[in-house]
């Protein structure tokens, strides 16, 4: 079983890692640098975790789930460290595997861009490895990423950028909308638990008739709104509001960010 080591323990990191733990896929530990979140790992009674780089030694595959921000700062304590037979995947956004490639002195770097949910098996990934990786280990690491949700290989650096701004950052982006759905549904009279289960349902029924069926999703609308109707009040004031333009201005501006963090 392979050994891998994420560094990084927050939010993007430990889903990872604990997607990967609960799919018992390999062996796996954390590094991180704040000595209260290695404690709070450690009492889950899962991963192993720690602050110091000794475990990078024997890693076969490590994970760089670290701020970009912080990266070179990372890289400057750790390239004496890693080898260049190591495999590095990194969950960074905006960062090019040219820069990590320069940062750490190695070759083999897999670019990914997972979401939330991989810790419950329900995440979405893409990824692209740089020319030096093997086409086996590029392989290996799809398993890895599979075993969170679904993932699959796109063809260049920029569609991991544009994935940011779909699927990395899109859970934020439902969560947004529930939100505003399951306030409105407390100010007209449902209790707050009430109101989760209305818009958690909703939004999971939806979900699943779109997916087993080969339907638009303009065509799924028009099944719920007949016209004149009470559905159709509400998607007349969204595009009154211009909400769907909205909405691909804000994924425009994610994935704007992205390429910004890895200039």
């Amino acid at each position: 079983m392979k050994k891998i080591v994420v560094i990084g323990g927050g939010n993007m990191g430990f889903t990872y890692a604990e997607g990967i733990y609960n799919a018992a896929i390999a062996n796996i530990q954390i590094i991180d640098k704040s000595e209260d979140r290695v404690a709070e790992i450690n009492a889950m009674n899962k991963m192993k975790a720690t602050t110091g780089y000794d475990a990078l030694k024997d890693a076969d595959i490590i994970f760089l789930a670290i701020k970009p921000q912080i990266a070179p700062l990372v890289f400057n304590d750790i390239k004496t460290i890693v080898n260049t037979q190591q495999l590095f995947v990194s969950v960074m956004a905006g960062m090019t595997i040219e820069t990590i490639q320069k940062g750490l002195g190695i070759d083999k770097v897999i670019r990914c861009m997972p979401n939330l949910p991989a810790s419950i098996q329900l995440g979405m990934t893409t990824y692209v490895g740089s020319k030096e990786v093997a086409k086996e280990n590029l392989d290996l690491v799809g398993t890895i990423l599979k075993s969170t949700g679904k993932a699959f290989e796109v063809t260049n650096e920029d569609m991991i950028d544009n994935t940011t701004g779909i699927s990395g950052s899109g859970s934020a982006y439902i969560f947004y909308f529930m939100n505003a759905m399951a306030d409105a549904a407390e100010e007209i009279g449902f209790n707050r638990e009430e109101a989760k289960t209305l818009v958690s349902q909703t939004f999971e029924g939806a979900v699943e008739l779109y997916k087993r069926n080969d339907i638009s999703l303009e065509e799924w609308m028009n099944r719920v709104a007949s016209k004149g109707g009470t559905t159709r009040a509400a998607l007349n004031s969204f595009d009154d509001n211009k909400v769907h333009d909205l909405i691909k201005e804000g994924v425009s501006a994610c994935i704007h960010r992205a390429k910004e963090l890895g200039a």
